[in-house]
């Protein structure tokens, strides 16, 4: 499944990573804008395009230091190319796009996708009906409107993120009943509103086909998609069964380490699906309406049009916008349709281009040496194919390119954008809100009225765009389109690409501020803890009388405040860790959070502790020097009980 980009930079330390985020952020200057697209001139033969790839990837994987590789390319139901690179595992065998099977991740939604528009066809899904009248348990929601089957292929219906549990390795995930009903993540946007990324939400979608159909999901897709369309060596189920379980590949979370095992998905219908490149260039095709049909011809072309308008997205629906299970890829005038889909170890992209009825399918089964280099790599691939194969429209739509001037106001509206941002597909309202404090994305604007953003969207540097409409912005000699939501005259967020937006943060999480004063508030009381027995042991050892306390109230608050600042420092360390096994995709016990919840709580309340040592302190004569040191320690503590009312440390909801 796709796990955001942005949540794979996650620090496995929040004191360690403060002053490298906001120094790198400070100091990075903006990516040189690539040159624009050549028009498509090589024939799209098989000679031509096996010859490409055979001189393209060998390469790129020697360079990335990703195990291997597999591409296939479709062209009006025929496959042009299908190529295999690299070694499949340990044992050095060579990847065969045929044999060699690969976890795609969150191409599985589009799977989950055809089977739910097949329950459309048959009159069992309304996609705009409330989906809870599907359901067989209660699904709290908090906005009046309903959630629809539309919202959730759309990722649209405002849930937040929730990872517990999102892998089990060599396991069973479970019923999928199980996965929807236990613990649900919030809604916290309003239903058609904001895209925010959910791979609950195509659980969801998954289970709701269970009760149409009265089988369990694994199931229903493998006879009526997979079968159907051919793929007769993928399936959901997991563990794999035994006729397959020989044949999938290994894979590498890092270049030159171990092997990792099996990875089983809570989210079966968002990302479990495990198949060969070959079939999935028969599902290409299928989905091109030239293999076998999965669905009737008005619903696929009704899958491949935009699925929401202005009317519940706003100003966002001026960028891409989410299909009926498919992102807008568009490249330089071009129709592309796509969905790319990431594991731990696994990275994969399908991409259609309707109007020329070509398929292409990349997957990998390694990371790299460095967290973006699957990503690159698909990229350059993707990207080159459709410039080296498929031509560009004679002339561009205006709306797409803008023009060649800035328009009256612009530097006025790149302005207005300035802030931080944060991402929408977030879990907002747990302790692990707090990883918003790491992936906050800069917006500036420059003087002739460009914007840039910090990092750009899906990507580890900045990025320029050019305003080519009112608040609608395209990156500078690239195809990336991101625009801008305003309410009461204030911009509120950024659509980025079609199934995520940027919300502009608060200023008590903005990150610029907060990670410093964390950073300062760790300092003081670390240096306040050391303090305090290293004067006690230099007064023993010289002889010199402890300085006496004003009275039992001051001696209370004091000795509360030493507690607490002790607490809050163990707390940081604590979640630190903690943030990091989550991020690694490990489960931290619940009483484990309960006792960072402790000590948080101490720490929090020894701020009304520290702040009462200092009045008491001041009105006792304690003396200049002693009460300048109560109020740092008063200040350490406020700083971290700012981040923990800030960002959910304190929320009683221990789910995440």
């Amino acid at each position: 499944m796709t796990i955001s980009r942005r949540a794979r930079l996650l620090a496995a330390a929040l004191c360690a990573v403060a002053l490298p985020v906001l120094t790198g952020c400070a100091a990075a200057a903006p990516a040189v804008p690539p040159g624009p697209p050549p028009a498509a001139t090589a024939p799209l033969t098989p000679a031509d395009v096996s010859a490409w790839l055979d001189g393209m990837v060998p390469a790129a994987l020697d360079r990335t230091g990703i195990a291997g590789a597999a591409v296939t390319v479709v062209r009006d139901g025929e496959v042009v190319a299908a190529g295999g690179y690299g070694v499949a595992g340990d044992d050095g065998a060579p990847v065969d796009p045929a044999a060699t099977l690969f976890r795609v991740g969150s191409v599985s939604k589009v799977a989950t996708a055809v089977a739910v528009l097949q329950q459309v066809e048959q009159g069992r899904i309304d996609l705009d009906a409330d989906v809870r009248r599907y359901l067989d348990f209660p699904l709290p929601l908090r906005f009046e409107p309903p959630v629809t089957m539309r919202h959730l292929l759309t990722h649209t219906a405002g849930f937040e993120e929730r990872v517990r549990g999102m892998i089990v390795f060599d396991g069973d995930p479970g019923p999928v009943r199980d996965t929807v009903a236990t613990d649900p993540p919030e809604q916290v946007f309003a239903p058609g509103t904001t895209p925010a990324y959910s791979n609950y939400g195509y659980s969801l979608a998954g289970h709701v086909v269970e009760r149409v159909t009265g089988e369990p999901f694994a199931q229903y897709v493998q006879h009526a998609v997979l079968d159907r369309a051919g793929m007769t060596s993928s399936t959901f189920t997991q563990p794999l069964p035994p006729r397959l379980a020989g044949r999938v590949a290994d894979g590498y979370a890092a270049a030159g380490t171990p092997a990792i095992g099996f990875e089983s998905f809570r989210d079966v219908p968002a990302g479990a699906l495990t198949a060969p490149a070959t079939d999935l260039a028969r599902f290409a095709s299928s989905l091109l309406g030239t293999g076998t049909p999965l669905l009737a011809p008005q619903t696929l072309a009704l899958m491949q049009r935009p699925a929401l308008d202005a009317g519940t997205l706003g100003p966002l629906a001026e960028g891409p916008r989410m299909t009926l299970g498919l992102f807008d890829e568009g490249r330089d005038g071009r129709t592309v349709l796509g969905h790319g889909g990431d594991t731990t170890a696994f990275h994969s992209h399908l991409q259609l281009h309707p109007e020329q009825r070509v398929g292409v399918f990349v997957t990998l089964n390694g990371t790299g040496r460095a967290p973006a280099d699957s990503l690159q790599l698909r990229s350059a691939l993707l990207d080159g194919f459709t410039d080296r194969y498929v031509p560009a429209p004679a002339t561009v739509p205006a709306e797409t390119t803008g023009p060649a001037e800035p328009g009256p106001g612009a530097a006025e509206r790149a302005a207005a954008v300035a802030g931080r941002y944060e991402s929408a597909r977030s879990p907002f309202s747990t302790f692990l809100d707090v990883l918003n404090l790491m992936g906050q994305t800069r917006a500036s604007a420059g003087p002739d009225g460009t914007l840039v953003l910090s990092p750009g969207v899906a990507r580890t540097e900045p990025v320029v765009y050019r305003e080519i409409r009112p608040w609608v912005w395209q990156e500078a000699g690239g195809e990336q389109v991101v625009s801008a939501r305003t309410e009461d005259g204030r911009v509120t967020a950024l659509g980025a690409e079609s199934a995520f937006t940027l919300l502009r943060t608060t200023p008590v999480r903005d990150s610029a501020v907060v990670l410093p004063v964390l950073a300062a508030s760790v300092v003081l009381l670390l240096g306040a803890l050391v303090a305090w027995p290293a004067g006690a042991l230099a007064r023993r050892r010289y002889g010199v009388v402890a300085p006496v306390s004003p009275g039992r109230a001051d001696r209370v608050a004091t000795g509360l405040t030493r507690l607490g600042a002790g607490c809050a420092v163990v707390a940081v360390a604590g979640w630190a860790a903690v943030v990091g096994a989550v991020s690694g995709l490990v489960d931290v016990p619940v009483p484990v959070l309960y006792g960072m919840q402790a000590l948080q709580w101490v720490a929090t309340g020894a701020t009304v502790a520290a702040a009462v040592a200092v009045v008491t302190g001041a009105r006792g004569g304690i003396g200049r020097s002693r009460t300048a040191g109560r109020v740092l320690v008063l200040l350490g503590l406020a700083g971290t009980a700012w981040v923990a009312l800030a960002f959910g440390l304190l929320t009683p909801d221990l789910g995440y």
